[in-house]
């Protein structure tokens, strides 16, 4: 039960006032990084500003309360911001609220299965290719507001906006797109002059002032969602039908793995900052609870946040209390300014938006693999990528993971290979193997098996043929490190073909997990014990043994 046991309950021995300070300046100012971030995130998913805090909050505390990273900050990311776009557009609150509960269940199951180690078998081409591919969508997403575009609504696909856009370009508002244009500038400076306090609250407060006392014609998000509410959610159910679960199932499943997989890898980063181990079960399990209890506040989907995480991590966090009192910072804030916040121009958090798009994409990998990675890597990119654009991601987790098991197993069945021995001396053989080999009967024939058995390359077996004088076929098994259910069918089939032409099969040299699987499938007691021999000597002075009697 250790996997599963909270970071913060191993961290809280031998705690010190001294950490606490540092965990306690470091959680302020990572809320103050949180802030600006957790609104634009919330607006860019279709949702209200306040639910991004309700998300940074509520999961946020969770997932460092029950979570297995020393230093995981948790809130709403970028990865999540297109997926719950579509969610919302076509199934409402009520859908983002189900399948956010849903996948933050599936977070739990996994981190009690102990999956946690299972996330790294996802392809680095498909995070590649997904996460590009997120960035370019979310980068489009922010235009219409960056532009100031005068638009009755955004459709949610990618071609049909870009069309959208297109269209209303005439509509640009020239004094957003200036103040739009004024806080990319500000955040790609500002990190120059200190990077103690982020650059997007800088634009934020700037712009903002800006545009209030200029009474600029621009929008803001006061002008835009209305009044801002600053009371703390309380729990609620969304109206849940069967039909709208099982509608929700793969939305859910997916943020599920993309929740475990961005919070793992944020907390993989964080262990090479502070010299730790993680517990990734623990941490699953933390990411679920803080997915159940953000979409029952009214939140949305929420993971691990690598960005804040570091920034944690630099300004000298060290446990979960961090995390904690990140939260309640951002709880003070909503409670007592959120307001003002109705103030902040919407082609300002455009901006922000803009910066993580481009921060997040990783364009440097992806044309690398498009160079140097294998056609069948290449394929598994692409395909990711441009699913994720041109129709959700979803879709493209889901396509790419079958796509690159498809063919993970193509290479691997291209891997195994069924051999005739010929009777020659060779290199590679064991002391008395040539030998054997230059005199064993004519009646004996010996085939080699390499590569892993399974489903498909079961077919190779069929390339074990026998003559008609053959009395006896060795099989040797040493280069087979494994064997599946398809495969123990086919051998059976071989030596039940065998037995019917009077032919004994005898196995040499065959590994651990391959006996395993013969002995329970009930293999072994089938062929008979003594026809498994221990190398390829012993099988051929057996084979001998029992065609001896037959030659002259």
């Amino acid at each position: 039960m250790n996997e599963l046991k909270p970071k913060l309950f191993d961290v809280l021995k031998g705690y010190t006032k001294k950490q606490f300070l540092k965990d306690f300046v470091s959680g302020v100012i990572v809320a103050i990084i949180a802030l600006p971030l957790s609104i634009a995130l919330a607006i860019a998913s279709g949702v209200g500003p306040e639910q991004g805090l309700y998300t940074a909050i509520i999961a946020g505390f969770f997932i460092s309360f029950f979570g297995g990273s020393r230093v995981q900050i948790g809130g709403p990311t970028a990865a999540f911001a297109v997926i719950i776009y579509g969610i919302v557009t076509e199934f409402g609150t009520d859908g983002l609220i189900v399948s956010t509960i849903m996948a933050g269940i599936f977070l739990i199951i996994m981190g009690i299965c102990r999956f946690g180690s299972l996330i790294k078998y996802i392809p680095y081409t498909i995070t590649t290719g997904f996460t590009c591919g997120i960035a370019v969508t979310l980068f489009v997403g922010q235009l219409k507001d960056f532009l100031g575009l005068t638009m009755n609504s955004v459709p949610s696909e990618f071609l049909p906006k870009i069309i959208a856009l297109a269209k209303h370009i005439t509509t640009i508002n020239w004094t957003a797109t200036l103040i739009g244009l004024f806080a990319v500038v500000i955040m790609v400076i500002w990190p120059k002059v200190t990077d103690k306090i982020p650059g997007s609250l800088i634009a934020i407060l700037i712009t903002t002032a800006i545009v209030y006392f200029a009474k600029l014609p621009v929008n803001t998000i006061g002008s835009v969602y209305g009044e801002l509410s600053s009371s703390f959610p309380t729990p609620s159910l969304p109206n849940i039908s069967m039909k709208l679960i099982q509608q929700m199932f793969s939305p859910a499943f997916t943020i599920a793995i993309l929740a475990g997989i961005e919070s793992l890898l944020s907390a993989v980063v964080a262990d090479g900052m502070i010299g730790d181990t993680h517990k990734s079960n623990a941490e699953l399990v933390g990411q679920g609870l803080g997915n159940i209890f953000s979409g029952l506040f009214g939140g949305i989907p929420a993971t691990g946040a690598i960005a804040r995480t570091a920034a944690n991590v630099r300004n000298g966090g060290r446990t979960p209390i961090a995390g904690i009192v990140h939260c309640a910072t951002l709880t003070v804030i909503l409670v007592a300014l959120m307001p003002l916040a109705a103030l902040i121009p919407m082609t300002t958090l455009a901006a922000v938006l803009l910066v993580v798009a481009v921060n997040m994409a990783d364009w440097n990998s992806f044309f690398r693999l498009c160079k140097t990675a294998p056609k069948s890597d290449i394929i598994i990119l692409v395909a990711t990528f441009a699913l994720t654009v041109f129709f959700d991601l979803v879709v493209a987790i889901e396509v790419g993971v079958v796509l690159a098991a498809l063919l993970f197993m193509k290479r691997m069945s291209e891997t195994s290979d069924v051999k005739g021995w010929k009777y020659i001396e060779q290199p590679d053989v064991t002391p008395g193997e040539a030998e054997k080999m230059l005199s064993i009967s004519k009646s004996i024939r010996v085939f080699e098996i390499s590569g892993p058995l399974f489903f498909a390359a079961a077919d190779q077996l069929l390339q074990i043929q026998a003559k008609q004088y053959t009395k006896v076929v060795v099989i040797r098994m040493r280069s087979v490190p494994a064997i599946d259910a398809s495969a123990m069918r086919e051998l059976r089939a071989l030596v039940e073909r065998g037995r019917k032409k009077g032919i004994t099969v005898v196995f040499s040299h065959v590994n651990e997990q391959p006996m395993r699987v013969m002995e329970k499938d009930g293999f072994i007691s089938y062929v008979g014990k003594e026809n498994f021999r221990k190398n390829i000597v012993d099988a051929l002075d057996y084979a001998e043994s029992l065609v001896k009697p037959t030659t002259v």
